[in-house]
């Protein structure tokens, strides 16, 4: 859950803002941008687009808000190198240093060679000597531990492995050297001089650590001025709060990673802790699609948060929208048309809003689609308030209702014994908080055929991803379909389920 604001922070500078045409970007081509991730059903919740300095483009897709923390993912793991940088800087470390040497606690006797041989640099640059994320081998285990008792895969120092344990380690050492929490250390040496909110915050782990790989809980606009202070090479209004050269060698390419993702905008090359993009750009990658898009050429940052997982080459879509919309149209001459545009833009993005749920099914021969039962009578009066006893399932789950109106509906259930609600609409992102968790939920629905209907809660909390729910209903029976996209709770939410019908409610 978001931890509420400090009232008593100052309120930061607020951003310069121009209409797109002053920062030579036509209306339409942001129009053009929006237009084609609503074609690719897109999941965004929020879009800021700065040149040249000024704010030109920010919508929030509702229930989504400015000011509400959103679960940014490995954007944090920027802040780690950026950490390292300025502990660099004030002579705690060397990039060169065995990791090793900082963690005595930590590693063992007999640890192997590679492990002793890794760097601070071999790690900023992902070239561990793991090839995936040491901790998940057993969630349960000490994560930092983890880092250092795994066996290895491969001399460091060598390939690019997308290590996340090695990010968690990253940040443990910043607050080791510090004597303070990771972000904090931040704030106080660059942040809160940026206008970073106050009231962001890093997750924990079940062992008390900072989440220092993928816990970071921040603003959109908190990812839009890290990305002016990063394209600006550490320099904010004058002063210059991170050491230019770090900023400029992070950024950079130093490590190639082409075989690594299947998908191109991962596979551009690798600094400290940031990914390259195309062309000669670099970002800030959370997962689900949080993203700070930095081009210092064309003088460009594009934000986004979103939630892409489930969507395959969701995050791809982003970019190349961005690269075939935004790029090709930057300072080309304006149409008779701009000043139309501007007010249709500037209304487009104060009304934007989560997409209900829409599946176009049972194509017709002339090419459209019959939706003539994706009403809520489609055999609502059927079910509407049946109670369906559902079969013994490790989950927990013993029995499941709907009840349906023509605009809302509740999905009722019994879980380990406790009664669970989750409310939804059939043509709009109802919010609500998701049963259990008590987390931050958009939920819609729609019938997908005459006896089976869809929900789709979209978690929007500490949690980003999503849990769906397929029902079909049969004449005296119900057989489920749970599935969840969200990266490491509500597995309960997954797998198939068997009822019947037991009596109304």
């Amino acid at each position: 859950m978001q931890k509420p604001v400090n009232t008593s922070i100052q309120i930061p500078t607020p951003l310069p803002r121009a209409i797109p045409s002053e920062a030579g970007v036509p209306a339409g081509a942001i129009l053009r941008f929006l237009d084609r991730l609503d074609h690719y059903q897109v999941n965004l919740h929020s879009l800021l687009l700065m040149r040249h300095g000024s704010l030109i483009a920010e919508g929030y897709y509702a229930p989504n808000s400015p000011s509400r923390l959103h679960r940014m993912f490995s954007v944090c793991k920027t802040l780690n190198a950026l950490a390292v940088g300025l502990l660099a800087e004030e002579g705690r470390l060397r990039l060169d240093d065995k990791i090793v040497d900082y963690f005595p606690d930590k590693v063992p006797a007999d640890v192997h060679p590679w492990i002793r041989e890794m760097t601070i640099r071999h790690m900023l640059m992902m070239r561990t000597c793991h090839a995936s994320t040491t901790y998940k081998y057993n969630i349960h285990k000490e994560w930092v531990e983890s880092f250092f008792t795994t066996p290895p895969t491969h001399k460091p120092g060598t390939v690019f492995h997308y290590d996340t344990s090695a990010a968690h380690v990253l940040c443990a050492l910043a607050e080791r050297l510090s004597g303070m929490p990771m972000l904090d250390y931040l704030k106080e040496k660059a942040l809160r001089k940026i206008g970073w909110s106050e009231n962001s915050y890093m997750l924990k782990n079940e062992f008390g650590d900072s989440h220092g790989g993928s816990g970071l809980m921040a603003t959109s606009e908190d990812l839009l001025r890290l990305g002016m202070l990063l394209i600006q090479k550490g320099s904010w209004q004058g002063e210059q709060l991170l050491p230019a050269s770090f900023v400029e060698e992070m950024t950079s390419c130093l490590t190639p990673n082409a075989l690594t993702s299947g998908v191109i905008s991962e596979t551009q090359g690798y600094g400290y802790q940031i990914w390259r993009t195309r062309p000669d750009g670099f970002a800030c990658y959370g997962l689900g699609g949080q993203l700070v898009v930095c081009l210092p050429k064309e003088d460009l940052i594009l934000v986004t948060t979103a939630d892409t997982q489930g969507c395959g080459g969701g995050n791809d879509f982003i970019y190349n929208c961005l690269y075939e919309e935004i790029l090709p149209a930057l300072d080309t001459p304006l149409s008779k048309e701009e000043e139309a545009r501007t007010a249709l833009l500037r209304q487009r993005l104060s009304s934007l809003r989560m997409a209900p749920v829409k599946i176009r099914c049972r194509a017709l021969p002339d090419g459209t689609y019959n939706t003539s039962f994706l009403s809520a009578g489609a055999c609502g009066g059927r079910i509407n308030h049946k109670i369906f006893k559902l079969e013994e399932n490790p989950q927990g789950f013993t029995d499941l209702s709907l009840s349906l109106s023509e605009e809302n509906g509740v999905l009722s259930y019994t879980r380990n014994g406790a009664s669970c609600r989750l409310s939804f609409a059939l043509e709009r992102c109802l919010p609500d908080t998701f049963p259990e968790y008590g987390m931050y939920c958009a939920n819609s629905a729609m019938w997908l055929s005459p006896d089976t209907f869809y929900i789709k809660s979209h978690l929007l909390d500490t949690s980003v991803g999503s849990v769906q729910f397929e029902l079909v209903f049969g004449e005296e029976d119900v057989t489920v379909f749970m599935k969840k996209t969200e990266e490491t709770l509500f597995q309960e939410y997954a797998g198939h389920f068997y009822g019947r019908c037991g009596k109304d409610q």
